[in-house]
Parts: C-alpha cells; sequence; structure tokens
C-alpha cells in the first residue's frame, strides 16, 4: 500500500509558478511509477505527467513545456512545477502511483491515490 499526500495548491494569478508537492508513506517511491493527474471543475480526470521508477518522465501535449515532473527519493516526495499558470489549469491535482503498468499513461493507469490538492489560477 502507497499512502500519498499533495500540498502546494492554492488560489494563484495568471502567470504564476507554483510546485505541487506529494509525500509517499507506507511504501516508498523507489521501484514504482508515480504522477500528476488533474480534474477541472465539470470535466474528467486528466494526465499530466508520470515519472518511471527509473526516472524516466512522460508528459500529456497539453503538459509539456510548462510543467516539469521530478522526484526525490530520499524526501520520498515528488513534484509538479508549474510555469506560466493560465486559467485553464485550474483543477484539482491529484498525486497517484502504480507498480505495473504499460506503454500508454491515462488516468487509469495508477492504482493509489492520494486526496488531491485544489488549484485556482485567476485572471
Amino acid at each position: 500500500q502507497v499512502k500519498l499526500l499533495e500540498s502546494g495548491g492554492g488560489l494563484v494569478q495568471a502567470g504564476d509558478s507554483l510546485r505541487l508537492s506529494c509525500v509517499a508513506s507506507g511504501r516508498t517511491f523507489s521501484g514504482v511509477a508515480s504522477g500528476w493527474i488533474r480534474q477541472a471543475p465539470g470535466k474528467q480526470r486528466e494526465f499530466v505527467a508520470a515519472i518511471s521508477e527509473n526516472d524516466n518522465t512522460y508528459y500529456a501535449d497539453s503538459a509539456k513545456g510548462r510543467f516539469t515532473i521530478s522526484r526525490d527519493n530520499a524526501k520520498n516526495t515528488m513534484y509538479l512545477q508549474i510555469h506560466s499558470l493560465k486559467p485553464e489549469d485550474t483543477a484539482v491535482y491529484y498525486c497517484a502511483a502504480v507498480t505495473s503498468y504499460g506503454s500508454t499513461w491515462t488516468a487509469g493507469t495508477f492504482d493509489y491515490w492520494g486526496q488531491g490538492t485544489p488549484v485556482t489560477v485567476s485572471s
């Protein structure tokens, strides 16, 4: 079992930067893939980015260029850095993890989920 706890969300202005954090407990991030998924109001959950157990990174097309996923295994913490925030980035951002996965990343890839941290971007 992996327990995940996100933090770092909040109300920001368009153009700002934000770093979300996710701390794992019960099991470390070592040996598992983890990622970020977001859900905007009234929409389905959307894959944002993932990082494999070998630190390979994967991004949704919508996240390339402004989002950076990283992980510090010593701190058992994963991060999502977001630059140049836009109002359309407004969503609840979830941290998630999976032990076995294929070549396609979607929100359904992940087995373990955090509670989410809300991000609101004002224009």
